[in-house]
């Protein structure tokens, strides 16, 4: 129990220092144009690398999940709403998935 214990505590820990520790290193407001475009691009650099190499292996078959990709990137482009890009991208998987399994 003492073992179950510790790891909840150092989870914890290690889970709230991410938090606290830039709140205790800012404390004033930032002013650096540069650093500001940074931060906020960064969940979006984060979000599609965690995303991306999920993307290609999402179905049995590459090339499939490849026109699904390139389907999605291009109604994204093209500033369609984010309802048409899903449904564009499953559209365009599920007919290449029928194509390559006939």
């Amino acid at each position: 129990m003492n073992k179950v214990l510790t790891a909840v505590f150092l989870m914890a820990l290690v889970t709230y220092i991410p938090r606290v520790f830039p709140l205790a290193i800012f404390t004033r407001k930032i002013e650096s144009r540069f650093f500001k475009s940074f931060l906020y691009y960064i969940p979006f650099a984060v979000l599609g690398a965690m995303t991306f190499p999920s993307i290609l292996e999402a179905t049995a078959n590459f090339y499939s999940s490849l026109v699904g990709l390139v389907v999605a990137l291009v109604l994204a482009y093209c500033e369609q709403g984010l309802m048409k890009v899903a449904m564009g991208a499953v559209l365009a998987v599920y007919l290449c998935e029928l194509l390559i399994t006939v």
